[in-house]
């Protein structure tokens, strides 16, 4: 079994940042795929960022060059750093993780952008 366990949600103001770590334990020889989804209020969830074992990433269109995923493999960790934060980036956060094409999620952290 793989847990994932997020931290770094809260409030913040518009304009703000936030990062996000999600840690990986269990049984782990070597983790495919990290990242993160999100998922607001009345909507579906969607992917943010992910990043592959040799470092690619992916994101969705409306937070590059506001948000930046890395890991640290070393520590099985994945992070997201979150930049100019807008209202419309108000959502619980999921972190995501494939492991020989198995996906594990975390419980999710609540990220909320608000004055």
């Amino acid at each position: 079994q793989v847990q994932l366990v997020e931290s770094g949600g809260g409030l913040v103001q518009p304009g703000g940042s936030l990062r996000l770590s999600c840690a990986a334990s269990g049984r782990i020889v070597s983790i495919n795929v990290m990242g993160w989804y999100r998922q607001a209020p009345g909507k579906e969830r969607e992917l943010v960022a992910v990043i592959m074992d040799g470092g690619r990433t992916t994101s969705v269109d409306s937070v590059k060059g506001r948000f930046t995923i890395s890991r640290a493999n070393a520590k099985n960790t994945v992070y997201l750093q979150m930049n100019s934060l807008k209202p419309e980036d108000t959502a619980v956060y999921y972190c995501y993780a494939n492991l020989a094409g198995i996906s594990y999620w975390g419980t999710g952290t609540l990220v909320t952008v608000s004055s």
